[in-house]
């Protein structure tokens, strides 16, 4: 009776275990993504929440305007430099980078990137931080469309 009983109790603990760690990440941000981007693609009614390397991205999608509005926050205790978001739509076009901007502890910053076509039916973002990525020193965040690439995007003027 006492192997039974041990077994049943074993066994509802491991069940709360479960539940509890699945209901703790409901409301939560993933994990630091480090510099990983985010490979899956959100429908136009939802939203990204994320950490990457220290930055968490809050957006959604604005059908009204057409647009991309939410926030970028330092979740780190120092100073996050050269912070800007993009956003891939499922078209092949990209939005942003937003203009590079030191960001302190704890602070946030809007963001807010303007699509210029419809023709779109899901989207991916990430924040970006340093001189990571496709940051090479150039102003705010803009590259050279001639190259091609990522960056030959539409929107590209719009922070100018």
């Amino acid at each position: 009776m006492n192997h039974k009983h041990g077994i049943l109790m074993m066994s509802v603990f491991v069940f709360a275990v479960f539940v509890i760690s699945g209901c703790s990440k409901t409301n939560k941000p993933s994990i630091d993504e480090g510099e990983e981007e985010s490979k899956t693609e959100l429908a136009l009614n939802e939203s990204y929440d994320r950490v990457r390397n220290g930055a968490r991205l809050i957006l959604a999608y604005d059908a009204q305007s057409n647009s991309f509005k939410g926030t970028v926050e330092n979740t780190t205790e120092k100073t996050l430099k050269r912070v800007r978001v993009e956003v891939h739509l499922s078209n092949g076009k990209e939005l942003g980078p937003t203009p590079a901007t030191d960001l302190a502890p704890v602070k946030k910053m809007e963001v807010h990137l303007m699509a210029t076509s419809t023709d779109f039916d899901g989207w991916t973002a990430h924040p970006e931080v340093g001189e990571d990525e496709h940051s090479h020193g150039e102003e705010h965040g803009e590259h050279d469309s001639e190259h091609g690439g990522e960056h030959d995007r539409e929107g590209k003027d719009e922070h100018n």
